[in-house]
This record gives C-alpha cells, structure tokens and sequence, in this order.
C-alpha cells in the first residue's frame, strides 16, 4: 500500500511540474541553498509577526516539504498530516485539532501567504508556498523598513550593486521586487538586474544605474533604450 501511494504522489509531482508556469521553473533554476538563512530571516522578520502561532506552525511545515525538501514553492500536503504539528500556544506534546489546522491554512490563504494550485485528492492539496516579497502585507512591511534603512549611495559608483549578491537585494528591495518594465512580481530566486545605462555605453554597477528586471525583458532589451523596453513591457502586460 505504501509503495502505490509512493507511486500516486510521484506521479502528481510530474503532473504538477509540467503544469507550472514559467516562473516556478526559474525558480528551481536560480534557487541557491547559500540564501536560505537570509530567507529565513526575512520571514522571521516581515512574515512571523502577521501570522497567528497555528499559522506560522503551518506554514513553516508547508516551507519544510517545499523550499528546503526541493528547491520548489509547491507541494502537497493534507489537512490531517499536520495536526501533528506542536503549536507554540499549546503544549509540545499535544497534537493540533483538524478544525485549528483547517483554520490556519484559511488563514494563510486569505492573508496571501499560501494558495491553493489544485483539486484536493486523497494525497492531499497542492499549494504553493509564497516568500516575503510576494505577499502584499510583507511589501509594506519591506517598504516601511527600506525607507527607514537607505543605503547611503556611493556618488563615484565604486560600490558594485550588480555582482555582490548582499547589493543585489537591496536594489530588487528598493524596486519592490517588480520588474522595472513589466510590473510583474518576481522573487529573489527569478529577478535579474539590468543596467539603465548598458556597460558597453559606458555604464556602471552603481546603485542608480541598475533596475530589476524580469528575465523576459531582461533579455529582449539587449542595449535599446529604456523608454523602448518600457513601452513594450507595458504593452505586452496589457496584452496579457
């Protein structure tokens, strides 16, 4: 029996893996283990305090068989396997009850934290777990303490915010984690940098000579000017 189970599960993650978009994939793709801890801070920081003790026991169940077991913001998971999830308002010995479990995950979707990918099975139901910047309670969050921390810019444009990947952050923090051209939502996993104005013109990694971009315009903005990439990325939103 567990060996067929073994085999439906399996067989659902390939389901899941060809029905994903684009996005999930460079997902996969650029994530990079070494970023976990800054990750796992930023939830910690800007995640934790929006959520009740069920909803952070659930999702940090949730991000353990997604993210750390795969590399992958999907995964299955019933309703009835983390009722043994220890809850810090509840002793660690006691078992969470199925409605307080049920009522986390209600929780999490409505805040915008987890959502729902598919029809549940008897496997489970297939979510997908967001990170910080992709929820809209923690963008503010984020907003509220990029503006309080600005870093202080280097007017010669010594400090290179293009390669050192600590600098990175801050410029997709500073944009919001929006690509530049199209608006569309991006992770630290599948946002790039593109410089404003391109290296072989004379460009630097400077702190306002860099935008995030998706990889989509990233890539067919070659060395056009900005305003082109722009019109086009918000035609092809529009389009969309």
């Amino acid at each position: 029996m567990d060996n067929k189970i073994d085999q439906i599960k399996a067989l659902l993650d390939e389901i899941s893996h060809e029905l994903r978009p684009t996005e999930a994939i460079d997902f996969i793709r650029n994530f990079d283990a070494l970023e976990v801890p800054e990750l796992i801070a930023a939830i910690v920081d800007y995640l934790q305090p929006i959520l009740t003790p069920i909803e952070v026991s659930v999702y940090w169940y949730l991000f353990r068989h997604s993210i750390l077991a795969s590399g992958s913001q999907y995964t299955c998971a019933g309703t009835k396997s983390m009722t043994n999830i220890a809850s810090s308002s509840r002793k660690s010995t006691d078992q969470l009850d199925f409605k307080s479990v049920r009522t986390a995950i209600l929780g999490l979707i409505e805040k915008g934290v987890i959502a729902v990918t598919g029809e549940t099975t008897n496997v489970g139901t297939p979510y997908r777990i967001l990170l910080p910047e992709e929820i809209p309670l923690c963008r503010e969050r984020m907003a509220t303490v990029e503006e309080r921390n600005k870093p202080v810019i280097d007017a010669a444009g010594m400090v290179d915010y293009y390669n050192v990947r600590e600098n990175r952050i801050k410029v997709f923090e500073r944009d919001g984690y929006s690509c530049h051209y199209c608006n569309k939502l991006l992770t630290r996993f599948t946002a790039t940098l593109d410089h404003i104005q391109p290296v072989s013109e004379g460009g630097d990694n400077s702190y306002d000579n860099l935008v995030t971009a998706c990889l989509h315009c990233n890539s067919h903005r070659g060395s056009r000017p900005v305003m082109d990439a722009i019109i086009r990325g918000k035609t092809l939103e529009q389009a969309s």
